[in-house]
Formats: C-alpha cells, structure tokens, sequence
C-alpha cells in the first residue's frame, strides 16, 4: 500500500510540475523542470516494475531532449516571447484537454488494480513465463529471458529510439559548434 502511496504522490508532482511548466516564461526554467518530469517519470516506471521503460524515459526523456532544448535556448533567446490568445481559443483548449482526460480515466476503469494477483497477467503470462522461459529460451535468467526472446523486438526498439536520438544529438551538437566557429 506504501508504493501506491509513493506513485500517487508522484504523480501530483508531475500534475504540479506541468502546471508551472505551463506558467512560466524563462525557457531555461521549462527546460530543466521538463527534464526533471522525465527522471520523476522514470521513477514511477521503476515502481510499476517497468525498468526498461524506465530506462528509456530517463535517456530519452532527460537526457537527449533535455540536451536538444538546452542547445535549442542556446541558439534563441531565454524568454518566451507572450502570445494573445483570444478566449474563445482558450475555452477550447481547455475543452479539448478535459475530453481527453477525461477519456483517459475512462480507459482506465476497466483495468486490474495495480498489483492485484487475479490479474489476467498474473493468472496467465506470468505463470507461463516462470515455467516455461527456461527451457524454451535456453537462457538460466528470467528477466533476460523475457527481455531478449519473448520482448526481442520491443526491446530492439527501444535501443534504435535510444541510439537514434544520441546519433540526432551529436549531429546538431557538430553543426551548432561548426557554426560557432
């Protein structure tokens, strides 16, 4: 109960940090919070037992992005400059972001309770994993197991994203000091 307290915490923390990301005007600032949600992010995914998510976050998430925005203010100015907004405009973004909140939270009643052992992945899956992934994996452990041959080519993926974004980054990074120079 103790770690759904904790991942109910963090979230309103992430609910918080995006509304003052969403009030302020230093770039800098939307900057290292967003990089900050990342890591925060990265650590609900820990507690969810999701650590290659979890991992994926942490580097895409805080560490290439925050990287490409830090270089992105480095080539503009530090402050947003402000934009009028019409009303009518407002209401409608506000309408659009409860809809889809609010189609969010629909999706998620019919979803098991976190942890709950009746679950159709603890009844099912993961029954057959501890069983089975031994012997027909050839690999001694579970986890590599379930990473590397039932998950292959989601894994395969998340290394291509990770690999991507670095190869990205080094390429702007190369162009930015090229044209410093």
């Amino acid at each position: 109960m103790t770690e759904e307290y904790s991942i109910f915490g963090l979230v309103v923390l992430l609910i918080v940090l995006a509304l003052a990301i969403t009030r302020l005007t230093s770039l800098l600032a939307v900057a290292i919070l967003a990089g900050a949600m990342s890591f925060i992010l990265a650590t609900v995914y820990t507690l969810l037992d999701a650590v290659d998510v979890a991992f994926t976050e942490a580097v895409v998430g805080a560490g290439i992005s925050l990287a490409l925005m830090l270089a992105a203010i480095s080539l503009t100015t530090r402050r947003e400059e402000p934009w009028r907004r019409r009303s009518a405009e407002r209401i409608l973004a506000l309408l659009v972001s409860l809809a889809s909140g609010a189609g969010l939270l629909y999706a998620t009643l019919d979803m098991p309770l976190l942890g709950d052992p009746a679950s159709p992945a603890n009844l099912h899956v993961a029954a057959r994993y501890i069983a089975e992934s031994p012997a027909s994996t050839g690999v001694p452990n579970m986890v590599t197991a379930i990473l590397a041959s039932y998950r292959g080519f989601d894994t395969l993926g998340e290394v291509a994203v990770i690999f991507t974004a670095g190869i990205g980054v080094i390429a702007l990074l190369r162009h930015w000091r090229k044209g410093e120079a």
